[in-house]
């Protein structure tokens, strides 16, 4: 496809070449749990225990967990499993788990973890280290397995991933001579850049900016575009290296030239998804839950079939990754019937089950077979691509200190794209600062 190279676009890529040549790392690979001390010998659990249990997972939006909940307490009434919904809220859910481990409550006998947390969870023994043979972790897609890895211990069966992708403006693109979606970071920016400049109430580019977790996501993702890593598998940060300050400097070109609107550093998921389907927006980078939203034919979206959608591009030759979403079942180190709780566990993750929640709810599962399952191929147009997206997922860091790490990431990655510093000293005083939280 052609390709445009504005003069101050080729300016921005002169200045990122000279930061780059200015000093050099070793590239790092892709990160994985192992962030922090080894705990060392992990909390058991007696699977020969079996009885009553409970399920304490976030909020069921979808009410289809509920259904299959109530499918197992049929035929298991000696084994019920009673379903204790947290908050809706992510954050909260994490300090409602946290509040029952510390005081080594047995409330809550299977755990409803997102990713993040799993490494605190294990490091602090909270959680039962889960047997390789007992689940069917070699039919999981590989990256979902590593976000329920600590230290080469398994402690969570991973039941749903998730993987950003990109929405672009099939026929702004056509317009503008496109005849594809781009390949590369830069020749998307270049693109939009081409576009914004003759479309009136146009931006280029949205994404989830504003200063929450969403941020440390796309900083996360971003930066593993461009072939480098927050922290490596020793859990050692690498904020400064290169290939961070060459994806940072891509982004807050894009936000100085106005591709990427000023608006952007308050969109979170919705707001991005919004101002797509308002038809602001060339290209949008969002889960892939708005695919039906932005197709809607109601009358509430604009840009109805005219959407196209592609894994995300890459920076400098590198193949682009999504940071990955996703819940794992873990299994309380302080609860009984673990016995139990593993059935019902490999009863959640099953073919039939992950098949059955993914038709009704769009959930990714992580059974490589399911990606390659007709209906659910002809159910949903972004298929294909999430599974791609999901093989080239990377982790969030998996340090036990993440909130504090979270923070630091967005305070930094939000200084930088909102104009308030400039991005090599401020990723090395990320780096710094990343040093400090690293165990």
């Amino acid at each position: 496809m052609s390709t445009w190279t504005s003069p101050s676009r080729r300016t921005v890529m002169a200045r990122t070449a000279a930061a780059l040549a200015a000093g050099a790392v070793t590239a790092c690979g892709s990160a994985k749990p192992g962030s922090g001390s080894d705990p060392g010998e992990p909390a058991k659990a007696d699977f020969s225990e079996r009885g009553p249990i409970t399920l304490a997972k976030g909020k069921d939006t979808t009410g289809h967990l509920r259904s299959q909940v109530e499918a197992w307490n049929k035929e298991h009434p000696d084994e019920e499993v009673t379903f204790l919904e947290l908050s809706e809220s992510a954050d909260e859910q994490r300090v409602q788990l946290v509040n029952n481990a510390r005081s080594k409550s047995d409330a809550y006998t299977v755990l409803g973890m997102d990713v993040v947390w799993m490494a605190e969870f294990a490091a602090n023994k909270w959680v039962v280290e889960l047997p390789k043979d007992r689940f069917p972790f070699d039919d999981m897609v590989p990256s979902t397995v590593t976000t329920a890895t600590y230290f080469d211990r398994l402690y969570g069966v991973p039941w749903a991933s998730n993987a950003e992708l990109l929405f672009y403006r099939k026929d702004l693109l056509e317009k503008a001579g496109a005849d594809s979606a781009p390949t590369s970071v830069e020749e998307m920016f270049e693109i939009a850049e081409a576009i914004t400049g003759k479309e009136e109430s146009v931006f280029g580019f949205g994404s989830q900016f504003a200063k929450y977790e969403g941020l440390t996501v796309q900083i996360t993702g971003l930066i593993a575009s461009a072939g480098g890593v927050l922290f490596d598998d020793e859990g050692t940060p690498h904020a400064d290296s290169p290939e961070a300050i060459r994806a940072m400097t891509e982004l807050r070109s894009a936000f100085d030239s106005g591709v990427i609107p000023k608006e952007a550093l308050t969109y979170k998921e919705e707001e991005s998804r919004q101002a797509f389907q308002d038809g602001r927006l060339v290209f949008m980078q969002n889960w892939p839950y708005i695919w039906e939203l932005v197709n809607k034919t109601d009358g509430s979206s604009k840009v109805t079939g005219k959407v196209g959608l592609v894994p995300l591009p890459g920076i400098g030759g590198k193949k682009g990754a999504s940071t990955l979403g996703g819940l794992n079942w873990s299994i309380s180190a302080f609860a009984g019937n673990h016995g139990t709780a593993a059935d019902f566990i490999s009863y959640l993750v099953k073919e039939e089950s992950q098949k059955e929640f993914a038709m009704a709810t769009a959930q990714a599962p992580t059974l490589t077979s399911l990606y390659e399952d007709k209906d659910l191929i002809n159910r949903y147009a972004f298929w294909t691509a999430l599974k791609e997206g999901i093989d080239a997922g990377v982790s969030r860091p998996p340090t036990v200190r993440y909130a504090e790490v979270t923070q630091a990431i967005q305070e930094s990655a939000y200084r930088i794209i909102s104009g308030e510093a400039e991005v090599e000293p401020e990723m090395k005083a990320l780096q710094k600062a990343l040093v400090k939280l690293a165990p």
